[in-house]
C-alpha cells in the first residue's frame, strides 16, 4: 500500500492572510471560494487538515490537503474556480469583442437584409464577414451579449440593461439611465 504524501502549507504572506480574512467574512463572495478561504485559514492556524475540513463545513481532509498544494503554488488564487471539464473555450477575449463590435455597428440594409440586429442575423453577419467566425453560434452571441450587459427588449430588439428610449414632445428619442440598474440586479 502506498503511503500518502505529506503537504505542507508553506509560510503565508501578511497579505495573503488579510486576503483569507477577507474573503472568509465576505457575506458577498460565493460559497466555495468563503469554504477554501476557511479551510485554509485553519490550516494556517495549525490545525490538522481533517478539522480543516470540519471548519469549512466539509467532510474529508484529503480535499485541504489538495488545497494547500494548490495554495503553495498559486496563492490566493487558489480561491478560484478551475476549469471544470466539458468542451474547451473556443472564443476567448478578442473573438468577444469582435462580436460585440459587429453588435454596436448599425446594420446596412442591403448588405446585412435587416435593420435591427436579431441573433440570427448577426450570426449571418459574423460568419459572412472576412475576418469573421465561421463556425460562431446564436448561443455564443446570446452569451457574449448578455455578459455585455445587454437584454432582449421585445419591441425594440436588444438594447443595454438599465437604458430606455423615451419619445418627446419634439419628437427626439432620449436615452435615459436608470443609475439603480446594478443594485436592482443583485
Amino acid at each position: 500500500m502506498a503511503q500518502r504524501r505529506r503537504t505542507r502549507l508553506r509560510p503565508v504572506t501578511a497579505e495573503e492572510r488579510r486576503e483569507l480574512e477577507r474573503v472568509a467574512r465576505a457575506g458577498s463572495e460565493r460559497a466555495e471560494r468563503v469554504a477554501r478561504a476557511k479551510a485554509l485559514l485553519a490550516a494556517v492556524a495549525g490545525a490538522p487538515f481533517t478539522e480543516a475540513a470540519k471548519s469549512a463545513g466539509r467532510r474529508a481532509g484529503d480535499a485541504v490537503a489538495h488545497l494547500v498544494e494548490r495554495f503553495n503554488m498559486a496563492g490566493a488564487a487558489a480561491l478560484d474556480r478551475r476549469y471544470g471539464g466539458g468542451p474547451p473555450v473556443r472564443y476567448g477575449p478578442a473573438e468577444r469583442e469582435q462580436i460585440l463590435r459587429e453588435f454596436r455597428r448599425k446594420p446596412d440594409r442591403a448588405e446585412d437584409r435587416t435593420a435591427t440586429w436579431s441573433l440570427t442575423t448577426l450570426r449571418r453577419a459574423l460568419r459572412r464577414a472576412p475576418d469573421g467566425l465561421p463556425t460562431v453560434s446564436t448561443a455564443t452571441i446570446l452569451h457574449v451579449l448578455w455578459e455585455a450587459g445587454y437584454a432582449w427588449q421585445q419591441d425594440r430588439t436588444w438594447c443595454r440593461t438599465g437604458t430606455a428610449k423615451r419619445k418627446r414632445r419634439d419628437g427626439t428619442v432620449v436615452d435615459v439611465v436608470d443609475p439603480q440598474t446594478a443594485p436592482k440586479k443583485s
